[in-house]
């Protein structure tokens, strides 16, 4: 189970730096302002004006215009790498050896070898590294692992999900260009895909397809997982329509709903056969971020160096597994 915080926090808090001042950082912002225990001091961009609005805006008294700048920051016990993930090894490894804990955005980076190279320098120069996975430490999917493990729904079988909006095709913008790690797989699959192995561990096999923008990266995707004692994951990822974006979890003896959208959730239905089920609701705090930046900042006082949630050898698998998905495509990313 996840262990969300503290029962006691130390009275000195975490302080945080951001490297990135893209959307996602704005949301793990929020989410360090709903945080226990955190304070937010700087944050790099190497367009100064887009750092300073950023700092403004969620009240960062510092500003590096280089990201080694920022990595080198005495005043900073951690780092959330909020970059695209084809930058994602770079920008960490300079904050690790910096001697800072990362937090780095998912997807963890480009490929597995990437995702190695960045969990051996963690460990080479001993500080913590996670990959923010923060759909794991949301209340909603901490519940639906409470009512597995309690025997509800039963032998846990199989994982139906999708993640998939309408996107305008820009082969400069960040979900279509190949140099910054464009496609749906890496930008939403990494979700499904982490959900399968957080529920079956890896997939034996597995089935795909793809359709590929112009650019040469997927735009939309379907793959059937194999995992062991015959349980299955089924997910489609795309940027061309709208799907329903909630998640089911059938079992022998009955289901999980984790409502739309199930990687952000805060209601679950649990029921069985064709019941209605009995739904619950899980608020989750500073837009879903908060928890994880809480598990993280714990581990940090405890003296851990690695999550048991969100291991890093997981995140390795996770994207061997992701890297296997696109070569069946013959898709690759420059710089790999």
């Amino acid at each position: 189970m996840v262990k969300m915080h503290s029962e006691k926090k130390d009275d000195k808090p975490i302080r945080w730096g951001i490297l990135g001042p893209g959307k996602i950082a704005g949301k793990f912002a929020a989410g360090l302002a709903a945080a226990e225990g955190a304070e937010l001091v700087a944050v790099a961009s190497r367009s100064p004006e887009r750092g300073a609005a950023f700092a403004a805006e969620w009240g960062a008294p510092v500003v590096h215009s280089r990201y080694e700048d920022l990595a080198a920051d005495r005043r900073l016990d951690a780092v959330y790498v909020a970059t695209p993930h084809a930058f994602h090894e770079e920008h960490a490894t300079l904050c690790l050896r910096g001697g800072k804990h990362v937090l780095c955005e998912k997807s963890f980076a480009l490929s597995a070898a990437q995702a190695r190279r960045m969990a051996a320098a963690a460990r080479e120069n001993r500080v913590l590294l996670m990959e923010g996975m923060w759909t794991r430490f949301l209340p909603a999917i901490v519940r639906v692992h409470e009512v597995i493990a309690a025997g509800t729904i039963g032998d846990p079988r199989l994982l139906l999900t999708d993640f998939g909006f309408r996107a305008t095709y820009d082969p400069r913008s960040r979900l279509f260009d190949p140099a910054l790690g464009g496609g749906t797989l890496l930008d939403l699959g990494v979700y499904p895909v982490a959900m399968a192995f957080n529920l079956f561990g890896p997939p034996l096999t597995f089935e795909t397809t793809a359709t590929l923008a112009p650019t040469g990266v997927d735009e939309e995707v379907a793959v059937i997982m194999h995992h062991a004692a015959g349980r299955s994951a089924v997910f489609a990822t795309s940027f061309t329509v709208d799907t329903p974006k909630d998640a089911r979890i059938l079992g022998a003896e009955g289901w999980i709903r984790i409502h739309a959208p199930w990687w952000a959730a805060t209601t679950i239905t649990v029921g069985k056969g064709n019941e209605d089920g009995e739904t619950t609701t899980h608020p989750h705090r500073g837009q879903g971020f908060a928890h994880e930046a809480e598990h993280f900042m714990d581990l940090i006082r405890r003296g851990e160096r690695e999550s048991p949630v969100m291991p890093l050898d997981e995140s390795v698998a996770v994207m061997a597994t992701l890297d296997a998905i696109r070569a069946r495509w013959g898709m690759r990313y420059p710089g790999e």
